[in-house]
């Protein structure tokens, strides 16, 4: 972590410390269960080193928006609870082994007790949500689960497939991966009763910070070491995963570079010598600084949602947040 990024995260801490207190124990108390692999395996996750950002989007931005209530941890724990399940089913499907530079549930448990475990969180998730009782957020919220499991098929049909668009790409970011940064942000809007056009606002401000989110860590597969991203680097082309370095690669490529991308991805021939080819043709074909630059043009966007707001603290911290989102090394 940069000094830059250690400093924004530091202060979005302290905007909302004793909020993400009272979340962290909400998260623990009701992660238990009768039976005892559930609380062992949810908490190996949720305590793994996550920056708990979507539940801290919800906090500041309910803060922001001038929140009074009691009700904010208990969203922010549904978020991170409706996160952690779906990491666990993500390293199910793509049979990753390490996950923040720690081995994975299903890597250390095997495969079905983390698809439980992960469907146990989300069952969770909505009892918190029948509990809290507004029909509003439980809407924002189950369509936000249809959409990011929209999104995990929508990856799956195009996965090795190099007639995938940027468009199509920039479909599946936004629906595996924003939608819930984009759910996280409106809710502190809806919670404060705001107006409709406030809560669209931060709702466009989550979607499009998560965006560039993920549009820098699979950047980061190609350009980092695994020590500083926390994973195997390399695993999106291993897994013939189609991210943005890749389409922007393979489209500015020689017919050359396009065989070496065919015989990669659509057929799976790899040898022990292609994840350096790879990185080698992404970097040369600028496409590292392509995905960089597309990652800044959202967060600038991000930015820009936040005009309706009046100044403070929280605003500034949201605002520093989407450079985060690019200014990051991991």
């Amino acid at each position: 972590m940069t000094s830059s990024s250690s400093s924004v995260l530091e202060r979005l801490h302290a905007l909302i410390a004793p909020d993400l207190e009272l979340t962290n124990s909400l998260i623990k108390q009701h992660l238990n269960a009768e039976v005892e692999l559930i609380p062992t395996l949810g908490t190996h996750l949720i305590n793994s080193g996550g920056k708990r950002l979507r539940p801290i989007l919800l906090l500041v931005a309910a803060k922001m928006c001038g929140y009074q209530g009691q009700q904010q941890a208990l969203l922010a724990a549904v978020i991170e609870f409706i996160h952690t399940a779906t990491l666990l089913h993500d390293d199910v499907i793509d049979r990753s082994t390490t996950r923040r530079g720690q081995a994975t549930a299903n890597a250390l448990w095997g495969d079905k007790a983390p698809i439980l475990v992960g469907d146990f969180l989300f069952s969770r998730a909505f009892q918190l949500l029948v509990g809290h009782g507004d029909l509003h957020v439980l809407q924002i919220v189950a369509d936000t689960c249809a959409t990011i499991s929209e999104g995990e098929v929508l990856q799956l049909v195009v996965s090795a497939n190099l007639d995938t668009t940027e468009q199509q790409y920039m479909q599946v970011v936004a629906s595996k991966t924003a939608s819930l940064f984009s759910a996280a942000a409106q809710l502190g809007a809806v919670l404060s009763q705001r107006s409709a056009a406030e809560q669209q606002q931060l709702a466009r401000y989550g979607l499009l910070l998560g965006t560039a989110y993920q549009v820098v860590d699979d950047a980061l597969d190609y350009s980092t070491t695994r020590e500083t991203l926390g994973k195997t680097i390399g695993d999106d082309f291993q897994e013939g995963k189609i991210t943005l370095p890749l389409i922007h690669a393979y489209s500015q490529g020689s017919e050359q570079e396009r065989t070496f991308w065919r015989q990669s991805i659509e057929q799976n021939q790899k040898t022990a010598d292609s994840l350096a080819r790879a990185i080698e043709l992404i970097r040369s074909r600028g496409s590292l600084h392509y995905a960089m630059e597309r990652a800044k043009q959202l967060t600038q966007q991000a930015q820009q949602a936040l005009a309706i707001f009046p100044d403070s603290p929280e605003k500034e911290a949201l605002w520093l947040l989407a450079g985060f989102a690019v200014d990051r090394s991991y």
